[in-house]
């Protein structure tokens, strides 16, 4: 009898909270739909399947004969189902309760509605921290699995990463399995030969008394979204051919990772450093440290040691993102205040809707940036901030606050003063700019201030070295979206110049030149600020009234210059269609477009997707300027500039009287 290889294939479903309903729709088409179908036809490939809480939510309510069809796998014993937390956080940056929780409650849904509690999870992005052992355990998690490259990073060979692992983190156990690397780069872009020959050479190369398993646990994204690969996949039929070539060779056993578990022993002990998966690496680090990554990473390619060292080539952690991206750490940090403040609610008071936008205000994607990860994605962010916001306005309802707070939020250094008043709410940097970098609309559940800066990326290099068409490939299969380099917008040198100021709201200058404040005094009225670096000082004054925003400046009779406060605002519309100036009754443009109009005392910018309105309003006619503030991004898919912010530019000579600037905000 000849030995087996157990293939323990696992596919990850996952699309983030507040995703375009065309790109779910897309998604489904391409994806979801054509990969069930292709599997129900044949019951015995058994195989392991996470679908991410919100994503399975979506699916049910939309597509029901295709969840009917993963049900009945699942009854039938076809599928294994894998937890996780429930909006797909990463379990090592949220609370041990909220860890908890979030996995508790997927656990649950599970159960009811696809009848099966995972024994396994699947952990986001595969951040392995140790941390989080004992919250799976205590979930009845018994198993995860992570990158092999986690066990070479704990000085593990690879000839050793055929089965599972034990560890243990305060007197807790969690076994783990090492998904192949190799797996992950064939499964599906080399053809089907190619991968069936490499898994039935795992067997070849087994040891009479052990039982080889081959790890496989990807992106289901693979498999249709990819570019290329809904051709590949399914019209080219690689997918059917693949299984019917496992399901036919008498070397390979399609498994679930529960049967293996519970007939195999474990491998023995292991402790794994901190880290995700390789390309994270690189994705983490600041893009000097990029740069001088990747240049070690190609060095050692070139010297033909990387692939059996480079384990201990290692770049950045996951965490890195909090520190290299300000508006990242901001919105953790808020994640986490809030969290604090609604464990600390009597349990009476505490409701379902309250975990639930805590839960949501968690997903991963909004946190982080590489090829796949979706902080410079605006609609992904404002999701994120909808859910604190609306967390944070029924809390104010159980515990209200006091209406101003001064603390450093974001553990930068630099104290930040709230102000609030049931309405809105502003966020002031008390650093040199004085700026706002929140403005909370309660009734929308909108930060106006949710933007980004631009920031030199280590990609930018790939840009400048002119690469447009993607690596030739020793197979004949096709390019994974790592390797590949392409553009969706043209990219000129300026739009990848890195910002010299936050992108707040009100920014001032004085004849083009920063304005340096100092704080003077927070009171509930009002937060005063004055100028420290000009002959005449600038009084700066900060207030709500009702639904509305005021800054005051106060000039010297004695000035002459030209005074500009920049003001980012975070409009959902972006460039699209439903984002529009009004001014004087007509509509001069869109978000997208430029403008400059003189002598203006008030405009309006009004928003389908909001679903309300900004109006501009200033005590002294100004010239303003507004433009679009866009950002340099990368995807799967390539290059592409993303819409961040209106910028608004309001200029005029310093008046005697002093200047008032309104932002007024309704809803519809």
């Amino acid at each position: 009898m000849p030995q087996r290889t157990s293939l323990l294939f696992g596919v990850h479903a996952h699309q983030p909270v507040g995703n375009f309903p065309e790109v779910l729709m897309d998604a489904h088409l391409r994806c979801y739909k054509p990969f069930l179908q292709v599997l129900y036809r044949y019951p015995d490939f058994h195989f392991a399947v996470h679908f991410s809480g919100w994503l399975l939510d979506y699916l049910i309510e939309h597509y029901p004969e295709d969840m009917a069809l993963l049900r009945e796998m699942v009854q039938r014993g076809q599928v294994e189902l894998f937890g996780a937390g429930d909006t797909e956080p990463v379990l090592a940056v949220i609370p041990n309760r909220d860890r908890i929780g979030q996995i508790e409650a997927f656990s649950n849904k599970l159960a009811a509605k696809l009848g099966q509690r995972p024994q396994g999870a699947w952990l986001t992005e595969r951040v392995w921290e140790s941390t989080v052992v004992p919250a799976l355990a205590d979930c009845g998690i018994r198993y995860v699995i992570v990158d092999d490259y986690h066990f070479l990073c704990a000085g593990r060979a690879h000839a050793e990463l055929n089965g599972y692992f034990t560890t243990e983190e305060d007197s807790r156990k969690l076994d783990l399995f090492p998904i192949s690397e190799n797996l992950r780069y064939k499964i599906p872009f080399s053809p089907v030969d190619e991968t069936i020959a490499y898994l039935e050479s795992l067997a070849d190369s087994t040891a009479s008394n052990s039982h080889t398993a081959a790890i496989y646990f990807d992106d289901i994204e693979k498999f249709g979204i990819w570019p290329e690969t809904y051709q590949w996949v399914y019209e080219k039929g690689w997918l059917e051919q693949f299984i019917q070539a496992v399901l036919a060779s008498t070397k390979i056993s399609p498994q679930h990772y529960s049967a293996y578990h519970a007939t195999e022993k474990t491998r023995g002990i292991v402790y794994l450093p901190t880290v995700s998966y390789i390309e994270m690496n690189e994705w983490t680090l600041p893009a000097p440290s990029a740069n001088t990554y990747a240049d070690l990473v190609q060095q050692a390619k070139s010297s033909g040691w990387y692939e059996h060292k480079k384990a201990f080539l290692r770049g950045g952690i996951w965490k890195n993102f909090f520190s290299r991206y300000p508006e990242s750490n901001w919105m953790h940090k808020r994640m986490l205040g809030l969290s604090s403040r609604l464990a600390k609610l009597p349990e009476k008071q505490r409701s379902h809707a309250m975990q639930q936008k805590l839960y949501e205000s968690q997903a991963n994607d909004a946190y982080w940036h590489g090829l796949f990860g979706g902080l410079y994605l605006p609609h992904l962010r404002r999701a994120v901030y909808r859910a604190l916001v609306e967390l944070e306005a029924l809390l104010d309802q159980c515990a209200p606050r006091s209406a101003t707070l001064i603390e450093d939020t974001d553990l930068d250094g630099v104290e930040e003063v709230y102000q609030h008043n049931g309405i809105l709410q502003a966020i002031i940097k008390l650093d040199s700019f004085a700026s706002i970098c929140e403005l909370d609309a309660y009734q929308l559940n909108h930060n106006f201030g949710d933007t980004l800066r631009c920031q030199v990326e280590h990609y930018y290099q790939k840009m400048q070295l002119g690469a447009h068409s993607p690596p030739s490939h020793e197979t004949t299969g096709i390019a994974s979206a790592h390797d590949r380099i392409s553009y969706k917008h043209q990219i000129a040198a300026e739009d990848t110049e890195a910002d010299d100021h936050p992108r707040s709201l009100f920014v001032d200058r004085l004849d083009g030149e920063f304005i340096v404040y100092q704080h003077e005094s927070p009171t509930v009225e009002n937060n005063s600020f004055r100028s420290d670096h000009t002959l005449f000082p600038i009084r700066k004054n900060i207030s709500l009234e009702q639904n509305r925003l005021h800054v005051d400046y106060h000039f010297s009779d004695q000035m002459k210059q030209i005074f500009t406060t920049e003001i980012n605002l975070a409009m959902p519309s972006c460039d699209g269609m439903g984002g529009r100036y009004v001014y004087q009754g007509k509509i001069p443009g869109g978000f997208g477009q430029l403008l400059e109009l003189n002598h203006l005392t008030e405009i309006i910018l009004d928003d389908d997707t909001l679903g309300g309105s900004v109006v501009l309003r200033t005590s002294s006619p100004v010239t303003l300027r507004a433009y679009p503030h866009y950002s340099v991004s990368q995807s799967e898919s390539g290059f592409e500039k993303i819409m961040q912010a209106v910028t608004l530019q309001v200029e005029c000579p310093t008046p005697a009287q002093g200047l008032n600037i309104t932002l007024e905000i309704n809803a519809r």
